[in-house]
């Protein structure tokens, strides 16, 4: 090896890992029960006789309710980056302590507790939509804390210059901001925003905690009741399926992200 150049000593080192790789794949090949993962993991029925409930009902819900999440947390997201960069100090207080609170707290506790606790400390009232609308209202909430902090770098990776460009114009703060600042910010955060979508998709699984008609149930609260019951019961067939379902919805999602990340590179 000492003989080698440091680029064939690299390819060496590559090929020895693929090496490995393609014997870790025989192995496991050789010694797997494909009988009993087949039957377990992949049972025909399981697929044939649910896909319908999966792609219409689950996969459906689980796009509505990320749709609404992502939008009630980008509007919440806005005001409370507005807030904090304002220039009144109790304003900037407020949204600071909102975002390090939500970003501080897990979803699934949140979820927990506008489901169940606010009706508890509010006399039995609940966000419109039962506990799936405070599921969502949950979600939102952190949603936009960490979607504020996103729109916050975007705003701030904007040249001064564009602002007190505007403003030597006679463009009004709040204009200037509008027109100017949050159009090219929103360029800048394209790609962490559909990260953040992306998030938001995986998290609709949190939602089983709070209860749910048939006609309510995502993707994993669906593969959940088929474990128990359905033509795949007391197999993973459902979670495989759902697994599935959720890489055919985030995987383009993330090629996107990808693009556009190569994209904005590229421009610079």
């Amino acid at each position: 090896m000492g003989s080698l150049t440091r680029t064939q000593r690299q390819r060496a080192v590559r090929l020895a890992l693929y090496a490995l790789f393609v014997l870790l794949v025989v192995v496991f090949a050789l010694i797997a029960d494909w009988e009993a993962i087949s039957s377990n993991f992949f049972l025909r029925e399981g697929f044939t006789e649910t896909w319908q409930d999966f792609v219409f009902v689950g996969a459906k819900n689980t796009i509505l309710y990320t749709l609404i999440a992502f939008v009630g947390g980008f509007v919440l997201a806005m005001v409370l980056v507005l807030m904090k960069l304002a220039p009144i100090a109790p304003f900037r207080w407020v949204a600071t302590a909102y975002i390090e609170l939500f970003r501080g707290l897990p979803a699934l506790v949140v979820i927990l507790f506008m489901a169940f606790g606010v009706p508890i400390a509010f006399g039995g009232w609940r966000p419109p939509g039962g506990t799936i609308g405070a599921g969502l209202v949950a979600l939102m909430l952190v949603a936009g804390a960490y979607m504020a902090e996103t729109l916050r770098a975007g705003i701030e990776a904007v040249p001064k210059g564009q602002t007190e460009a505007a403003r030597s114009l006679g463009m009004s703060g709040p204009w200037t901001m509008a027109t100017v600042v949050m159009p090219q910010a929103l360029r800048i955060v394209i790609p962490p925003l559909t990260n953040e979508l992306v998030i938001l998709i995986k998290d609709t699984s949190l939602l089983f905690v709070v209860g749910m008609a048939a006609n309510q149930k995502e993707l994993t609260t669906m593969a959940r009741d088929f474990m128990t019951s359905g033509p795949s019961a007391g197999t993973a067939t459902s979670l495989i399926f759902a697994c599935l379902m959720y890489l055919a919805i985030t995987l383009p999602l993330t090629r996107v992200v990808a693009w556009l990340e190569r994209r904005q590179k590229r421009s610079r």
